[in-house]
């Protein structure tokens, strides 16, 4: 699954890397992949409920040498 865009959100706390998905995903088309990198370990369960809440898909979570890589389709 290849990215369409990425940000990297890592040494930022929530809310920002809620944010500056929520802004990238704005610019994107329907179906495409936003992949957000963190290192903010509330992130995980910040994007889970942030896609509830948007109805963007949550395609995967990944944790890895302390950063959070979450990967979103726009709905």
């Amino acid at each position: 699954m290849d990215a369409v865009k990425e940000i990297d959100t890592r040494g930022l706390n929530c809310p920002l890397p809620i944010l500056k998905a929520k802004k990238a995903l704005a610019d994107m088309h329907s179906g495409e992949l936003l992949k957000v990198v963190a290192t903010d370990p509330g992130s995980v369960r910040d994007f889970q409920a942030f896609a509830r809440q948007t109805g963007n898909e949550l395609v995967e979570q990944i944790t890895f040498d302390g950063e959070f890589v979450h990967l979103l389709r726009r709905r």
